[in-house]
């Protein structure tokens, strides 16, 4: 399986955890929801959904609507087929969830994994977002340490290019920095709180240590996304 088709299976079972949907919704979701998704279409969508479904992890369904089949019907067409989580689909996606490995910190992948933060235990987003900030952190050194080299035989605008893309990195290890430091303070409230330890709730899209929006946070995994 390619990182890109893993990405988009992922985000596929993340959108039908939280209802079924025909290919179509599916679709506009992906393009509207996810920011990892701007050049995308349906056949890159629907050979996902039959591997998915052939996996056991996707079953297919008739439109729930009679009169929209009668329509269908009665102008030649099929009716659209509702994509819904099995059981084993929906463990599947848990187990995706809880990975922690380097492709969770790479742009793709990580843009993905953010837009199901909601769905996700806080240790395993401390551990992403930590892994990306990582990531991100020996990108800048390798580009500061590229501009000292070269910065003598690039013309203006070349440079302006390189310190603008530098910038970029800076101010989402900065929003990074930011969603660690809640995330930390929103589990060490959590812990000292009556009761002692509680598990966080992963079904309800909890997230009580996300910061306020900035202007000048990294980028946004809701951006509209592949076609």
């Amino acid at each position: 399986m390619s990182r890109r088709s893993g990405i988009l299976e992922f985000a596929v079972l993340g959108l039908l955890r939280e209802s079924p949907m025909h290919g179509y919704e599916l679709r506009k979701r992906l393009n509207t929801s996810l920011g990892v998704f701007r050049a995308f279409s349906y056949g890159t969508l629907y050979p996902c959904l039959k591997t998915l479904v052939a996996n056991g992890w996707l079953i297919e369904e008739p439109g729930s609507a009679p009169e929209d089949a009668l329509a269908a019907s009665l102008a030649g067409r099929r009716a659209k087929i509702v994509y819904r989580l099995t059981a084993e689909g929906k463990e599947h996606f848990e187990e995706l969830l809880s990975h922690t490995g380097p492709d969770t910190w790479e742009d793709e992948h990580f843009a993905a994994r953010f837009a199901f933060f909601g769905q996700t235990e806080r240790e395993v987003r401390m551990r992403v977002l930590e892994g990306r900030r990582s990531r991100l952190e020996e990108r800048l050194e390798k580009m500061r340490a590229s501009l000292a080299r070269t910065r003598e035989r690039l013309d203006d605008y070349t440079l302006e290019l390189q310190r603008h893309g530098m910038e970029s990195v800076e101010r989402e290890v900065r929003w990074l920095n930011e969603l660690i430091e809640s995330e930390r303070a929103g589990r060490d409230q959590r812990r000292s709180g009556p009761g002692g330890p509680a598990r966080d709730d992963i079904t309800s899209g909890k997230t009580d240590g996300l910061p306020r929006h900035r202007d000048d946070t990294g980028p946004d995994p809701s951006d509209d996304t592949v076609k």
